[in-house]
């Protein structure tokens, strides 16, 4: 082999990983799971949504784009960690989150399993009462207050 095809597989193995993508030695992703076409829409998919700008024929991440990270970053940093809740599941919820709030309706389903909510049905969970103020406060900061709905059961549900 030569000293280019070297080069070529160390920085083409996968050595690392970072949220569970795969890196190579330089710490770009490795999407070797995707067709290259597919990895080239998704590209040209983020530059007609308006999130990458194009130079010289290179793409390059644009306001848009920056606010849309920090968005996300922010729903990923945002990580509740409630105390041990004996209280009885007299809390109905209902939520309705649009399709175009994917990440969010995804963030509250897995906090509300923090919570100690069972689903009962899509969209339709039962835990223990009160929500904590701060959770709240935050759920309504990422414009989710709208789409959610609570009702309090005169007695505890038992599963």
């Amino acid at each position: 082999m030569s000293i280019k095809s070297d080069i070529l597989e160390i920085l083409n193995t996968p050595q690392f990983y970072y949220k569970g993508i795969a890196m190579n030695a330089l710490f770009l992703p490795i999407f070797e799971n995707n067709k290259k076409q597919s990895v080239r829409n998704k590209f040209h998919q983020l530059y007609n949504d308006g999130y990458l700008e194009k130079r010289d024929g290179k793409f390059f991440i644009n306001k848009n784009g920056k606010e849309y990270l920090i968005k996300t970053k922010k729903l990923q940093l945002r990580n509740f960690e409630p105390t041990l809740n004996n209280n009885p599941k007299n809390l109905l919820l209902l939520y309705d989150i649009p399709e175009n709030k994917k990440k969010e309706r995804d963030w509250f389903r897995r906090t509300l399993i923090k919570y100690s909510f069972v689903m009962i049905q899509r969209s339709v969970w039962v835990g223990p009462s009160p929500l904590p103020k701060e959770f709240l406060d935050y759920v309504k900061s990422i414009g989710l207050k709208d789409s959610i709905k609570t009702f309090k059961l005169e007695k505890g549900y038992k599963s």
